[in-house]
């Protein structure tokens, strides 16, 4: 054979390793790039699913769709409080309450072992004379039976809660309901506790669960929505007046500027 027959085949040879290399090659990234769309377009849809169900004019609280749980709102658990002022937690809860009232949403309210830690303030019971609170000893509401049947015979599916420890017995029905397939609004203004951390952790755990967080005020807005609504605009304003603070003050203020009184002669 000669040198340059030789040399030939190992030219020849040498090129068919590196289109057989380059091959393995090509096939190997394209193999990556299409785990890599599948896996983005999969975590795109699931990101999708998953905050849908917080978007959207069906996701707004009404006075139709929703229930109201109230949680152990006690002396006991006001007395042990270190997030924030009791007397905030104590105007803004009544404030909860009296417009969950004036929009005819069901409330539920429920203590846990009364006679030590105290029955539900005062200013919540008057609202509803009618109503025994479920008093109870499981710590986690929703592993009373009495509560949950109480919630299902609503026919809600969006549950409103508040109440005293955010960490502790405001999250543990949070979480168990979501869970379960209900939508959980917590409003963390009318509930607290034992530490900024404690409420703040509790919150973050509750969000990371599903559990979607508001505030009073918020939830004054998403039932009443359209001021056109009159029939509920004449109760809900002394509520603004007497547990919205500033906001109260200032709609005062506009009512005197619209309708002064009149001077004495």
């Amino acid at each position: 054979m000669s040198i340059l027959k030789l040399k030939i085949m190992q030219k020849f040879a040498f090129s068919s390793q590196n289109i057989l290399k380059m091959k393995a090659l090509f096939t190997r990234r394209f193999r990556h790039l299409v785990v890599g769309a599948v896996m983005s377009i999969s975590a795109s849809t699931a990101t999708t699913q998953s905050t849908s169900k917080f978007n959207g004019l069906g996701t707004l609280l009404t006075p139709d769709n929703c229930a109201l749980l109230l949680i152990d709102h006690q002396p006991f658990q006001f007395g042990t409080l270190g997030s924030t002022n009791s007397q905030t937690v104590l105007n803004n809860v009544i404030g909860l309450a009296k417009t969950a009232k004036v929009f005819k949403v069901p409330t539920l309210l429920t203590s846990v072992i009364e006679d030590r830690g105290g029955y539900i303030v005062k200013g919540l019971t008057d609202l509803w004379p009618e109503q025994t609170p479920i008093n109870r000893t499981f710590i986690n509401a929703w592993e009373d039976k009495r509560v949950v049947d109480w919630v299902k015979k609503t026919g809600k599916k969006k549950i409103v809660m508040a109440g005293l420890w955010t960490e502790v017995c405001v999250a543990m029905p949070a979480l168990q309901a979501t869970g379960e397939g209900y939508e959980v609004y917590v409003v963390t203004d009318a509930s607290a506790g034992v530490s900024v951390e404690a409420h703040e952790m509790a919150i973050q755990r509750m969000i990371m669960g599903g559990v979607v967080p508001i505030t009073f005020n918020v939830f004054q807005a998403e039932l009443q929505r359209d001021w056109a609504r009159t029939e509920t605009i004449g109760p809900l304003i002394p509520i603004l007046f007497e547990h919205m603070g500033n906001i109260g003050s200032n709609l005062a203020w506009e009512l005197q500027l619209l309708n002064p009184t009149p001077k004495k002669k």
